[in-house]
């Protein structure tokens, strides 16, 4: 019996120096937020870095268009139409490639490459300005109807349903069709309408995510705090709610923003998207959808002019995917290192 006792006494005692010695080591960890602790985590992750690096690269692209363009995008070579590729000896049309054209030229003589590098303009802005918008509607209007409740809540968000069972693509063709030729159809080439497009019926989605965040955490004892001591409704959901909300909203941004770059992709497939340029001096001159459009009837003459503009959209929306899905890792705290 005293033999039992014993060893009884050594394996608590052992459990507890166990116990210790783990917790000394988590509290000898420096402390870290929320956000160092989340960026650890996506650090990580090796394929969320490569893609975010390759966006980095097309951003870059984009910017410094006129000094990467080895040629002016608008400018047509006399008897250049339809060259090949600079690596094929004799193309469909009979012609040699040229170095001076690595991907060739289109059906004017106009230099394929520049103007797949002068589209990455278009078609990152689409990507990214319609999510702004998105993220102040979605935000505010979910950040309202959550935490008011009652009618207020009731009543946006049957107007969200309204507009979520609306079909998003025929309502762009519907939108583009019908404004194209108007005074805002014309500004920046058609640009501003297809953000308003975008932006109308997208907004709904980020609304319902915010929306369900916000009546999780109004319910919190950090919420009910802040009323105790007088703050008021706009601090509470500016102060202590919209934070704990982060997480979910980049994560919905940054798959959002591929979505709308394929849209732009497709409406300019289908000669909706942006306006032909004829000024070398417009910031936004093509897009990659519009150079689909050129290079579909062209396929057997260029096939690059369609394979190159496609290949980079399918490029940048599968790193937005990957950044997207690094960044759903790297705050969900359900995944975080204890």
């Amino acid at each position: 019996m005293a033999v039992q006792t014993t060893t009884a006494a050594q394996t608590t005692t052992a459990h507890t120096t166990t116990i210790d010695a783990g917790a000394a080591l988590v509290l000898s960890r420096p402390p870290r937020s929320l956000w160092r602790d989340a960026w650890a985590r996506f650090s990580k992750n090796k394929m969320a870095i490569i893609a975010a690096l390759v966006l980095v690269i097309f951003a870059t692209i984009a910017i410094f268009a006129p000094l990467i363009a080895p040629h002016d995008p608008l400018k047509i070579y006399d008897g250049k139409g339809y060259l090949p590729p600079a690596w094929e000896a004799k193309g469909p049309t009979g012609k040699a490639g040229d170095p001076q054209y690595l991907l060739g030229t289109d059906s004017l003589g106009r230099d394929v490459l520049s103007r797949v590098i002068y589209g990455a303009r278009v078609s990152l802005v689409v990507g990214i300005i319609p999510v702004i918008v998105v993220l102040l509607l979605g935000v505010i209007v979910g950040l309202i109807a959550g935490y008011m409740g009652g009618k207020v809540d009731n009543l946006t968000m049957r107007f969200g349903d309204v507009l979520y069972a609306f079909p998003d693509l025929l309502f762009f063709i519907i939108v583009m069709t019908a404004l194209r030729d108007s005074a805002v159809g014309q500004l920046m080439n058609g640009l501003v309408l297809l953000f308003v497009a975008l932006s109308i019926v997208s907004w709904i989605g980020l609304a319902r995510i915010v929306r369900g965040q916000v009546l999780s955490l109004k319910e919190k004892e950090f919420v009910e705090a802040g009323k105790m001591v007088g703050a008021g409704h706009s601090r509470i959901m500016g102060k202590h709610i919209l934070p704990n909300c982060l997480g979910p909203i980049i994560v919905y941004s940054a798959l959002r923003i591929p979505g709308f770059i394929i849209t732009e992709a497709v409406l300019g497939y289908l000669g909706l998207g942006l306006r032909p340029s004829t000024d070398s001096k417009d910031i936004f001159i093509t897009s990659w959808g519009a150079l689909m459009l050129d290079g579909q009837s062209a396929i057997n003459a260029q096939p690059w002019l369609l394979l190159s503009p496609a290949i980079a959209v399918a490029i940048v929306v599968l790193a937005f995917n990957f950044v997207g899905d690094g960044l759903r890792d790297a705050l969900d705290p359900r995944l975080r290192d204890r």
